[in-house]
């Protein structure tokens, strides 16, 4: 079993910026592949990035490539997502899930889930 604990929401301006962070943990944890993803209030859960157990090739959503980046700390057990140039309509719940079969898009394909960040960008 892994769990998952995001950090780092808040409220920003837009075009300002924030750090997510995921810390995972887990009597079995090893390096697996993670993503982020995020849901607006009455929409579904959108993919944001992922990145694989070896941290290479992160994948992003067209709508974030250029100003949200994925990396990961094995050390710490943590992935982080720098999110830069914040836009209103990232508003939303952003989660990070861990362990996914392919393909990496699509959020039923993933095993484990955190609680959650919000993130408010006010316009």
């Amino acid at each position: 079993q892994v769990q998952l604990v995001e950090s780092g929401g808040g409220l920003v301006q837009a075009g300002g910026s924030l750090r997510l962070a995921c810390a995972a943990s887990g009597r079995t944890f090893r390096p697996v592949t993670m993503g982020w993803f995020r849901q607006a209030p009455g929409k579904e859960r959108d993919f944001v990035a992922a990145i694989t157990w070896s941290g290479n090739t992160p994948d992003y959503a067209d709508s974030v490539k250029g100003r949200f980046t994925i990396s990961r700390d094995d050390a710490k057990n943590t992935v982080y997502l720098q999110v830069d140039s914040l836009k209103p309509e990232g508003t939303a719940v952003y989660y990070c899930a861990a362990d996914p079969k392919l393909p990496l898009r699509l959020s039923r394909r993933y095993n484990y889930w955190g609680q959650g960040t919000q993130v408010t960008v006010s316009s």
